[in-house]
């Protein structure tokens, strides 16, 4: 339904629209890379008439097993594909904002595009918070455990999917530190690596040494300009000073993720109403408001979404970067999925 907004005309419908074709540049490099990948089950199950808001769901894995030898009078063996199960929620966040946050007083620039590049630039700095968080989570133990398979599974993750560098002679990021990271996770598997998301600091660091270059493009007037997306080693560089830091002996710890092809599956599950407005006539003198909500899966690949410690239907970032949380896929059997599968890694450095 149109309303009246900051006195300007304002349709729901057509709002969502104008923010959809706002570019997001993380996200879309994220999905450009297949780092986010689709997933049909999740978006079927959480897009149904059930409105879940979370599931289990079933993830399957590659085949294997060493070839047979075909000579006409042995039989063939065969191989069961496995198949494991593993926990998502859907993320859910909501936000409002009053109409001065989205007037603009210079002369001729268009109103509703303003209004629409701002909320766009809020939820991809949200989704990127909500990433962080989640891989904190996934790199963290909890404190007990209820399956010590499990616990033992994910504590061999953790170690080698980290690269930790600060008590090294050279505890700083070179041009070997993010190839090392890779293959001490996956081994002959590193190709599938993508995207890198390093701290300002880190990004600083590679800069100085030559190491990294951003991305640029060129705009309508001929002026050739710096994306925010940067290349190290041949992998898309996303710069965010959300990622985590700690206070060592050494100095700052700062942690970098390298994701790879499909290391999340990522569904943009959508809200009932994801935008509108409302008048408060009493609030100062009389306000407009706009209210936005949306709804998402971003799960990684090889883990399982536990909800053990999680307070209402959508997990807060908190309680996404909770280790008791997560733990890796398993089948029926308890047969947990080969961590070197997995393309997450991070490295812990000093700069």
């Amino acid at each position: 339904m149109a309303g009246q907004f900051d006195s300007k005309v304002f349709d729901a419908e057509a709002f969502g629209d104008y923010v959809g074709r706002i570019p997001t540049v993380k996200t879309s490099e994220l999905i450009a890379r297949r780092v986010f990948i689709g997933n049909s089950e999740i978006h079927s199950l959480f897009t149904g008439a059930g409105s879940a808001s979370y599931a289990k769901l079933p993830l399957y894995g590659a085949i294997s097993g060493n070839a047979q030898n075909y000579d006409g009078t042995s039989d063939i063996s065969v191989v069961t594909t496995p198949l494991y199960e593993f926990g998502t929620s859907v993320i859910g966040r909501a936000n409002a904002w009053s109409e001065k946050d989205f007037t603009c007083d210079v002369n001729g620039v268009d109103y509703m595009d303003n209004v629409a590049r701002q909320v766009a630039e809020y939820w991809q700095e949200v989704d990127e918070k909500t990433l962080i968080s989640v891989l904190s989570g996934i790199f963290t133990l909890a404190d007990s455990a209820s399956d010590e398979a499990l616990y033992a599974a994910k504590s061999d993750f953790i170690s080698t999917h980290t690269l930790d560098i600060t008590s090294e002679t050279d505890c700083s990021v070179d041009g070997t530190t993010l190839n090392r990271a890779i293959q001490q996770s996956c081994g002959s598997g590193k190709g599938k690596f993508a995207v890198v998301l390093l701290h300002s600091a880190i990004a600083t660091n590679l800069e100085n040494l030559q190491l990294m270059n951003y991305l640029t493009y060129t705009d309508s007037a001929g002026i050739t300009r710096d994306l925010s997306i940067g290349t190290w080693n041949g992998r898309s560089v996303i710069v965010s000073d959300s990622l985590p830091t700690a206070e060592g002996t050494g100095g700052t710890q700062y942690t970098s993720y390298i994701l790879g092809v499909g290391s999340f599956f990522y569904e943009d599950i959508g809200a009932k109403v994801p935008y509108e407005m409302d008048r408060l006539p009493g609030e100062n003198g009389g306000a407009d408001v706009l209210y936005s909500r949306q709804r998402k899966v971003m799960q990684p690949f090889g883990f399982s979404y536990t909800k053990s410690n999680q307070a209402t239907l959508s997990p807060t970032d908190d309680e996404l970067a909770a280790g008791e949380n997560w733990e890796l896929a398993a089948d029926s059997d308890g047969n947990i999925i080969d961590s070197k599968l997995i393309p997450i890694a991070r490295i812990i450095s000093l700069g």
